[in-house]
């Protein structure tokens, strides 16, 4: 009896989660409420508490569901790369494909760059958004830096300020094209774009 109430509970906060990401690309964030979600999932304004302390706290949890086999897909991108550019490199290259091609990726991360306003009420998400940004930089700064060091290179910028290059180049192509999905390929582009970045610091690109 206890593993179905569990088994009940986690099916709950699964069909909230779902609702979240309808109706927020639907009308946004700050459109939507509390008592629109639970209607969505067919339950209750009660079952959002027991499973979230507020909006805010849903927003993360439905970003984080995505977000998760996001870093997955960059760690498994990565591996078997002979460098660490080449790791930089296919890492990217695993995350913008799991954008592009999965339905659920592609909801969340629109709900994300243009369905959200940092509010009062969202404080809470505009933090988690600068300590995943912040994650990421730490990561492509590493993974420069080290590439440098692996092809005796002195880097034009420091490392960071390739790294916050880098993610504007991403991150802004991302946005662009979740506004006209039709316009350009996002992986193949921002793979082609991204390369130039690196050449234009003074890396050698390699097949590996």
């Amino acid at each position: 009896m206890v593993r179905r109430t569990k088994e009940d509970a986690l099916a709950t906060r699964e069909s909230l989660l779902d609702a979240a990401e309808l109706l927020f690309q639907a009308q946004g964030v700050s459109r939507t409420s509390l008592n629109d979600i639970a209607r969505k999932a067919g339950t209750t304004r009660g079952a959002i508490y027991w499973h979230f302390k507020d909006k805010a706290d849903l927003f993360n949890a439905m970003m984080d569901r995505a977000t998760l086999p996001l870093e997955q897909a960059f760690d498994a991108g990565d591996k078997g790369a002979a460098s660490a550019l080449a790791q930089v490199r296919s890492g990217l290259g695993a995350c913008l494909a799991r954008i592009e091609g999965d339905e659920r990726m592609r909801r969340v991360f629109e709900v994300a760059t243009h369905k959200v306003e940092y509010v009062e009420e969202l404080k809470a998400v505009r933090a988690r958004h600068l300590m995943v940004r912040n994650e990421f930089l730490s990561k492509m700064e590493l993974g420069l830096a080290q590439a440098a060091v692996e092809q005796m290179l002195k880097l034009r910028v420091p490392p960071a300020v390739a790294a916050h290059g880098l993610h504007s180049i991403v991150d802004g192509m991302i946005q662009n094209w979740f506004l006209d999905p039709g316009a350009f390929d996002l992986t193949g582009t921002i793979e082609k774009v991204v390369d130039v970045y690196l050449t234009g610091l003074g890396f050698l690109l390699t097949a590996d």
